[in-house]
């Protein structure tokens, strides 16, 4: 059998023939520059077609855990797809997805049991959702609240947007989402004051409280501190409230420990996870929940089943992969590596104190994150985040401002010499304002 070929083209035309056909997320299509084609990856670089290398220092959207195209997760993939590729998850099972599970589970608060998967952050908290609210259900006590933090994010999909902080963003579908209540993100000094609305907003008709645990990331890397959450889950908890931690941004090391829950005495009734789940290589979600939210859809009467799922879930390509970034995850050698990233932010926030253009300088574990001082007010719309993301770029790095928050989130394969260069060119950038 003859397979067609592919017409050859060169890597040059990509953005033209992009620009013809393509609409890209979060970008104002009529102005936005042509994008830049970007060829292969190894480490932190990226390797654009017309030879320009960049550090990625977002991991690309905050998914990249050991740096891009590694060989140990590019073999287990290779080795997957050539075994099988994709299994209906409705009446089947295979190795990848039990053993992701299984492995899962050791390094989850010992409180998680099952394993829920989806295919991104997004869906991940959609199935947290349906599941709190069913979980009332099954048991003839509805109840219809829920509670979330201001300048949340939990994805872009109705429901998930929903629980996000109403901004900008979300605006046009305003009339189509359900009704929250919002408590003020509990930061430096603003403790108190969430912890008494809370006392008030607690009620035994709210269903659910969801969170970004100690880190809020697309707000603004806003940061606040364990004990006041663990605070705030022990009062959700005296009204029964099922405790949801979105850690799709915060798990798999970014917060210093392999998940920012680790830092809490109050453990969350439901988990999102995504993002670094498959080390950045492919898309998959996963909700995992504790025993007695399961036992709520055991039953004879099949209207209590959970009716959610998608045509890829638990895809044995992606799991397999995520087997693979645990593999990597779970090293001593990449455990010290995201302990000297650590401890290189740290040092370097000591350098941004006092400047002129820096603002507040915030860190939980390998991130790090301050805001750009320019005498507008903090906004995603900042002018300053089209200069940064500018500068930046064409010094070799790529950053990607949350308007005037500029951050770090690096693979953690990033080299201190690599991190050098960044911090050389976030001073000139300074220097520059």
């Amino acid at each position: 059998m003859s397979l067609p070929t592919t017409p050859v083209n060169s890597p040059n035309s990509l953005p033209e023939r992009d620009h013809q056909v393509v609409w890209h997320p979060f970008t104002q299509m009529q102005t936005a520059p042509l994008p830049i084609p970007i060829v292969r990856g190894e480490g932190s670089v990226l390797y654009a077609a017309d030879g320009t290398t960049y550090l990625d220092m977002v991991s690309s959207w905050w998914v990249n855990l050991h740096g891009h195209a590694h060989p140990h997760i590019a073999q287990r993939l290779a080795e997957q797809a050539i075994t099988l590729e994709h299994v209906i998850f409705a009446g089947f099972t295979h190795q990848p997805a039990v053993e992701l599970a299984e492995r899962l589970l050791t390094i989850l608060p010992d409180n998680q049991a099952k394993v829920f998967y989806s295919d991104n952050g997004s869906t991940a908290v959609e199935v947290a959702l349906k599941m709190a609210f069913q979980y009332w259900y099954n048991q003839g006590k509805p109840r219809r609240k829920v509670i979330a933090l201001t300048d949340a994010y939990h994805g872009d999909t109705f429901g998930a947007m929903a629980v996000g902080g109403r901004n900008a963003f979300s605006a046009p579908f305003a009339p189509f989402l359900f009704d929250v209540d919002y408590l003020p993100t509990p930061v430096t000094g603003q403790e108190e004051a969430t912890l008494e609305l809370a006392r008030t907003l607690f009620t035994d008709d709210v269903a659910a409280f969801i969170v970004e645990p100690l880190v809020q990331g697309s707000g603004g890397m806003i940061m606040y501190e364990p004990a006041v959450l663990a605070e705030l889950f022990r009062l959700a908890k005296e009204q029964g409230i099922l405790l949801i931690a979105d850690e799709v941004m915060t798990g798999f090391g970014r917060t210093g420990r392999l998940f920012a829950s680790d830092y809490l005495t109050e453990k969350a009734d439901l988990m999102c996870l995504s993002k670094g789940l498959t080390g950045g290589t492919m898309a998959l979600g996963v909700t995992t929940c504790t025993q007695a939210i399961y036992d709520a859809f055991l039953s004879d009467d099949r209207m209590k089943t959970l009716f959610h799922g998608h045509s890829f879930t638990a895809n044995p390509l992606a799991c397999s992969v995520a087997l693979a970034s645990m593999d990597l995850l779970l090293l001593e050698e990449t455990q010290q590596a995201i302990q000297r990233i650590e401890a290189n932010h740290r040092q370097f926030a000591e350098t941004l104190k006092g400047h002129t253009h820096v603002g507040t300088i915030r860190q939980q574990g390998t991130v790090l994150a301050f805001d750009l001082n320019v005498g507008e007010q903090t906004s995603y719309f900042n002018h300053i985040r089209d200069y940064a993301y500018q500068f930046m770029l064409d010094r070799g790095i790529l950053m990607r401002p949350l308007g005037n928050v500029l951050y770090l989130m690096p693979p953690y394969c990033t080299t201190d010499s690599q991190l050098e260069y960044v911090h050389e060119q976030i001073m000139a950038l300074l220097a520059s304002l």
